[in-house]
């Protein structure tokens, strides 16, 4: 008995080993929260983008360093004669080391320093709109793959209920209910059914490998699928309200507000380059021949001030100052832009939901009772062969159209997030 039980123990262990890799590889779903966690970790064009706003930042410790010290030594007065029947090259030499520096005044450095952190404030702006652009992106290729999921199951419970119809016909050319003509109509009709499945099926694979690439993941198409919900909701704030989320959450309207405040600094800051900046100077000097023993050790000061005669960086001022402008009326066309967005998904997720309301209420439930209704009387000689595949076309259009509609619908809700900068509506 013990070894009967050791070796069933091995069985299940050796069974368990051969299990592992494909409970590893076995498919994964992810919610809609789970792969824009994803997407955030791992796209490479958002990553690359973010060590732009961290290159940013490192100019910031570069506009804010002081200028470096200059340091001199000036070496003079060697005689190369004899003095004296003596040779002594170095007895007139003197040396005299300097120390100068460029004092910057009018808050040049805080003035670059804010400008620099300004700019690093725009790159931030302008990361987080490429981001909701991308994002947009990744949520219409989540929601094609949703959409494609839906009309395949349809395509395949379309296919099974039609094989069930083809058996009840087989079964009725068997007792002579029906004819030899009519069956191979109903038969030929499923090259359509498996048709629309096969479409499906690659329309779905290709949904997902789209997805696949903006994660940035090698996971193979058949162990990759996300799960989320495929359905509308006809619940919709005041266009008021998403226009003020979006005058607070669009990131480039913030880029273009923080550029004016930029602008303004860069003007200040031209205008502080017009100043004059002062070259402060120090040296000492040892000369061992001067004719005053008591005098051959020098200390000198010394102020150089340039004289801003012609150049008082006027050009500077006057770009800087149309800058100002620019940016400006760069601000009012992406506030207008900003409005345009959300009123124009606004109206489309309107127009959506005017769509898929009576779908819901009443299209799918008639298209299916018209369906088994028509069936139904085909099988008891109540219905022509006509009419039985108009049936059937009429609902399978109906579904379809209803699926892509959700689909149309929770694209549209995508583009309204996007238009107005943030997440309001899952």
């Amino acid at each position: 008995m013990k070894q009967l039980l050791s070796s069933c123990l091995a069985v299940a262990v050796v069974a368990c080993m051969f299990l592992a890799p494909a409970a590893v590889f076995a498919q994964q779903s992810l919610t809609w929260d789970q792969v824009k966690t994803k997407f955030e970790s791992s796209n490479p064009a958002l990553k690359s983008d973010a060590d732009n706003v961290d290159e940013m930042r490192a100019e910031e410790i570069t506009a804010y360093l002081r200028p470096n010290p200059q340091f001199g030594v000036t070496v003079d007065g060697t005689q190369i004669a004899p003095d004296h029947g003596v040779w002594a090259p170095l007895a007139g030499t003197f040396i005299s080391p300097s120390f100068s520096y460029l004092h910057e005044r009018d808050h040049k450095r805080e003035l670059r320093l804010e400008s620099a952190r300004e700019g690093t404030r725009i790159s931030e702006s302008e990361h987080e709109d490429l981001k909701r652009n991308l994002e947009f992106t990744l949520r219409t290729a989540f929601v094609d793959t949703l959409e494609a999921k839906a009309v395949l199951e349809m395509a395949k419970a379309d296919l099974d209920y039609y094989d069930k119809i083809i058996g009840i016909s087989r079964d009725r050319l068997k007792a002579g209910d029906i004819a030899q003509i009519d069956f191979d109509r109903i038969e030929l009709l499923r090259v359509q059914y498996e048709s629309e499945l096969q479409t499906a099926i690659v329309n779905l694979r290709t949904a997902k490998i789209q997805l696949l690439q903006l994660l940035n993941d090698r996971t193979p198409v058949d162990h990759f699928d996300v799960d989320g919900p495929f359905d509308f909701s006809d619940a919709l704030q005041p266009l008021d309200d998403f226009r003020q989320i979006a005058t607070d959450s669009r990131p480039d309207l913030q880029a273009a507000l923080e550029t004016i405040q930029q602008a303004q600094t860069n003007h200040k800051l031209a205008v502080s380059n017009g100043s004059t900046d002062p070259t402060l100077s120090a040296w000492y000097t040892w000369n061992a021949s001067t004719n005053n023993p008591n005098a051959n050790q020098t200390l000198g000061l010394s102020a150089s001030i340039p004289l801003r005669v012609f150049d008082r960086n006027q050009g500077e001022k006057k770009r800087t100052e149309i800058d100002i402008e620019r940016s400006q009326q760069a601000s009012e066309a992406t506030h207008a832009q900003v409005f345009s967005d959300v009123d124009s998904a606004y109206a489309q997720v309107e127009s959506n939901i005017a769509l898929l309301k009576p779908y819901k209420a009443k299209y799918n439930d008639e298209a299916l009772r018209v369906r088994d209704t028509v069936t139904y009387a085909y099988q008891h000689g109540g219905a022509s062969l006509m009419d039985f595949l108009n049936a059937q076309s009429d609902y399978r259009q109906v579904q379809l159209a209803y699926a892509q509609l959700i689909g149309a619908y929770l694209t549209a809700v995508a583009q309204l997030n996007l238009a107005v900068g943030r997440e309001v509506i899952q």
